[in-house]
């Protein structure tokens, strides 16, 4: 409603030319808290300036100008606009609208015919699936959702790290400790453990060197050691995504673009953009406060803003995308902003279109940061294990018979929503304190909570039939019911909200509101056998499939039972 109320007074004020969008007036608009000041109030203090007005004075002669149905009354009450609904309606209205949308609450297909190419995760070859990378994969997935929710084509890219000076350290690396019987029994581990060895030392720095620029020069050794580094990770990744219920329509790897990334050190050339450096190829950008670009080092080897000037324009050919998303922590953002700066200095007007979506980092208990654990790296696989453990504990505390199937499906699921929304709550650009057991908690703000309030509304809806008979109509519209009404109708533009910002903590946060109300509504209103049963039975479809709809945006898949 605050979106339909937006609109009212943006045609309001238009009339007198003052530029206000609608999405401001939008965020200015206010419960009230005392209910007899309306279901909602716009202030007039931000008009006084520019009407030269009073704001009271400003409240009253706005008041004469809006023009809705959708109101039972608007009042003028000192500052104040305030606006009452005509409850009845609004919910009957709700609950039909529910019901007749179902998964498609909530969406919208304003970005219909536009694509959006989401890049997300990003793990890097040869090493283990770690802590590292996982919160780009769960908001990169969410704000692939939320795309297209919006209605956009979205094409989904997971961008590996399969090239670069480290596959130099990590040939050496090979050559100097590998083992063929343990890289066949364990093989991230082993290329873990080899890695980390060959980085303990410099003296082993200039032989990795000339590793990485034999497997640039097509060195056959060099080139089938990586080939098969990256087959043994990629198998390993398609595992773990398999389990987080992730996929992707598209796997690239920065090794795609030898090629494009010559032509874009002659393009740079050409373009009088490159300047050289003590022997090295580099982009100035200080005018711009961005440094100074590497793109190609004096031994000739290529860097990671080389390779993703090169991909991103790769992209755009095959794509024509209308906006390019990079989910990737805000370290990167120097290197993004360096890229777009240096996609603009080449004339690419798709530049503007292409957004860094950056995210803080996990941090322990202790407040610092999750990096390792007892002097190791943390195994995303051993993560999703202990987190579902804990799940298991929960779920036999309240169903101790449970068939072995069925405890693993549903403490799968119930770990992933833990570890999801422990994530998703918090606004990406914060950093994230990562306590299973906190987040895995069946109780208070928590993935867990969300599913088991689907779950109940599940099982009321299991229980309770509705008379043949039965009318769709409310004899007197509980304040719970009212409660819960309006905050399934603001829905809509949350998740258009959570698009404009890219922001799906917008979501959860939500979510969480939702549940909350929905079971004050379940302790004060009873379903069965009330004078209203149908509606209240079409209230409680419509918080399920808006929860599920919400938790779905989110990556989080529901239960029907826990």
């Amino acid at each position: 409603m605050k979106r339909e109320i937006a609109k009212i007074l943006h045609k309001a004020i238009k009339k007198d030319d003052l530029k206000l969008k609608e999405e401001e007036i939008e965020n200015l608009i206010e419960i009230p808290k005392d209910p007899s000041n309306g279901d909602f109030a716009f202030p007039c203090f931000i008009l006084a300036s520019k009407f030269k007005q009073p704001p009271h004075e400003i409240a009253v002669d706005l008041r004469k100008s809006l023009q809705s149905n959708k109101f039972q009354d608007i009042q003028a009450v000192g500052p104040y606009i305030n606006f009452f609904l005509d409850r009845k309606e609004l919910s009957l209205d709700l609950v039909r609208i529910v019901s007749t949308q179902k998964e498609k609450f909530g969406s919208s297909e304003k970005f219909k015919n536009k694509t959006a190419f989401v890049e997300f995760s990003s793990p890097n070859i040869a090493k283990p699936f770690g802590i590292g990378h996982l919160r780009s994969t769960i908001i990169g997935n969410s704000i692939a959702k939320i795309c297209k929710s919006q209605g956009y084509k979205v094409i989904k890219a997971n961008y590996l790290g399969d090239w670069g000076s480290q596959f130099g350290k990590l040939i050496h690396a090979y050559e100097k400790f590998g083992d063929a019987k343990k890289l066949k029994e364990d093989p991230i581990k082993h290329l873990y453990e080899i890695y980390v060895k060959i980085n303990s030392n410099e003296e082993y720095d200039e032989r990795s060197r000339e590793w990485f620029k034999k497997l640039e020069q097509g060195n056959k050794e060099a080139m089938n050691l990586w080939k098969d580094f990256k087959e043994i990770s990629l198998k390993e990744f398609i595992r773990i995504y398999s389990l987080m219920g992730i996929n992707f329509d598209l796997m690239l790897g920065e090794s795609m673009y030898e090629e494009e990334m010559k032509k874009v050190v002659q393009d740079l050339k050409k373009k009088k953009l490159l300047q050289e450096s003590q022997g090295a190829q580099v982009v100035n950008l200080e005018k711009d406060n961005l440094g100074v670009a590497l793109i190609e080092k004096s031994d000739g080897t290529t860097l990671y803003v080389t390779r993703d000037i090169a991909s991103a324009i790769s992209r755009y050919e095959k794509y024509k995308f209308d906006k390019m998303i990079y989910e990737v922590g805000q370290e990167q953002t120097l290197h993004f902003n360096q890229l777009f700066k240096i996609l603009e200095l080449m004339k690419y007007s798709w530049a503007e279109n292409c957004v860094h979506v950056s995210h803080g980092l996990y941090l322990g208990k202790d407040g610092k940061r999750l990096a390792t654990r007892k002097g190791k790296t943390f195994f995303l696989s051993e993560i999703i294990e202990e987190t579902k453990e804990l799940a298991e504990k929960e779920i036999l505390k309240r169903t101790p018979k449970m068939s072995k199937k069925e405890l693993e499906e549903r403490s799968l699921k119930i770990a992933l929503a833990a570890i999801y929304y422990g994530d998703l709550k918090s606004n990406r650009i914060n950093n994230v304190v990562f306590d299973l057991e906190r987040f895995v908690s069946f109780d208070g703000d928590t993935g867990p909570y969300l599913l088991y309030s689907y779950a109940r509304a599940k099982s009321i809806l299991r229980k309770i039939k509705p008379k043949k008979d039965s009318k769709l109509e409310i004899q007197e519209l509980h304040e719970k019911e009212f409660a819960l009404t309006k905050k399934i109708a603001e829905f809509p533009s949350i998740i258009e909200r959570a698009y404009e910002a890219l922001n799906p903590s917008l979501i959860a946060n939500y979510a969480y509101q939702l549940a909350q109300l929905f079971n004050e509504f379940y302790h004060d209103c009873p379903v069965k056998g009330s004078e209203q049963e149908l509606f209240r039975i079409q209230l409680v479809f419509a918080f399920s499939q808006t929860l599920k709809n919400a938790l779905n945006v989110l990556g989080i898949e529901t239960l029907e039972e826990m």
